[in-house]
């Protein structure tokens, strides 16, 4: 027998509390027969003002994840989503190795779907139908620290980060709290001399306007909720595509 409702796959989702925007998110790009499960990173709205209070806030997440996922993990999900961002960028690709493999240790076994590794896949798709991506443009939340770890990342991976705008939002909560309109403007300021846009933070409600600025701006523009949504609804076998989203999800 099979859920009733996720009789496709069941994702377990881990976010930080204080995260208004990936849920959302997710549940406007879910197929039928999938569903979304969060489970909650407990942490304070500490306000961010420098690199460290944002670490202080990095911290809060650190040491609450693993309980999410214990949590997490009673329903049996197909698959777990980290639905959080900075901390899969940290240290580079090597970081980003290190916490994916803790992560499969803690689900045992059952896979484990992270942003870093997310986007740079949604790059790598977007490549193998139209020109190559070595010149990027990136958006974030963060303060530099954070940005900092983020463009490590993405050089480790063979890209040069040309544009970086960090948006130092006050505090994790007030992420979310970030204008359409200062999205807009942020993707306007990232996107010259680039070959693509990404957009680190899982609470910026970017998915609708990177689909409206991939359009206009005419290069890939890449949200990371809708770019680690995507990979994994492609890494268990769900295939299905959605306008709304931009090409990522309608046509890869």
């Amino acid at each position: 027998m099979v859920d009733s409702l996720g009789y496709r796959m069941k994702f377990a989702v881990i976010a930080p509390s204080t995260n208004t925007s990936v849920q959302p998110e997710y549940e406007d790009m879910r197929p039928r027969g999938v569903t979304n499960h969060f489970s909650r990173i407990a942490i304070p709205d500490t306000k961010v003002t420098d690199d460290d209070s944002f670490m202080v806030m990095l911290q809060s997440i650190r040491d609450a994840t693993f309980d999410a996922v214990d949590v997490s993990m009673s329903m049996e999900p197909g698959c777990v989503i980290m639905g959080m961002s900075a901390e899969t960028f940290w240290d580079g690709a090597e970081g980003a190795d290190r916490l994916h493999k803790k992560m499969l240790e803690r689900t045992g076994g059952v896979p484990v779907i992270m942003g870093s590794t997310a986007v740079d896949a949604a790059i790598k798709a977007y490549e193998s139908k139209g020109k190559p991506i070595r010149k990027i443009g990136i958006i974030t939340p963060y303060m530099p620290v954070g940005d900092n770890n983020v463009k490590k990342f993405f050089e480790d991976q063979g890209y040069e980060v040309v544009n970086l705008v960090g948006l130092q939002s006050p505090s994790p909560m007030m992420i979310a709290h970030e204008s359409k309109q200062t999205l807009k403007h942020a993707a306007i300021e990232a996107s010259e001399g680039v070959d693509a846009i990404i957009q680190a933070g899982t609470n910026l409600a970017f998915a609708e306007v990177a689909a409206m600025a991939e359009f206009w701006l005419e290069k890939p523009v890449i949200a990371i909720n809708t770019a680690t949504y995507w990979h994994a609804l492609r890494s268990m076998g769900i295939n299905d595509q959605m306008d709304g989203f931009g090409r990522l999800v309608a046509e890869f």
